[in-house]
This record gives structure tokens, C-alpha cells and sequence, in this order.
């Protein structure tokens, strides 16, 4: 096998993987977990209580 066959298959597959990865990112099963990631950032932040203002009229 030469160069330019094995360098043609190397990159048929980098293209498979790399459409399998895109197919997996944007399926609605990983929808949730991505979901859920993108909130831990807030997760160790304290809980904020509603406060009613209450106005002297």
C-alpha cells in the first residue's frame, strides 16, 4: 500500500468520526445531559431567598 491509499483511508475515517461525533453532540438523547451540564456552574452557588420590598406609603 503507498502513501496516497493509506493517507486517503486515514482520512475517510477522521471524516467518519468526525460525523459520528456531530451525530452524537446534536441528538435529542444528549439533549438532557447537556442541559444539565451547562447548569453545574450554579450548582455551588447559595440559594437567594425572595425578599418583598415593602413600601411606607
Amino acid at each position: 500500500m503507498d502513501y496516497a491509499i493509506s493517507g486517503s483511508i486515514y482520512t475517510v475515517l477522521v471524516f467518519v468520526c468526525f460525523i459520528g461525533i456531530v451525530w452524537w453532540a446534536y441528538s435529542k438523547k444528549s439533549k438532557a445531559n447537556f442541559d444539565e451540564a451547562e447548569m453545574l456552574i450554579f450548582d455551588d452557588e447559595p440559594k437567594q431567598e425572595k425578599r418583598e420590598s415593602k413600601v411606607d406609603e
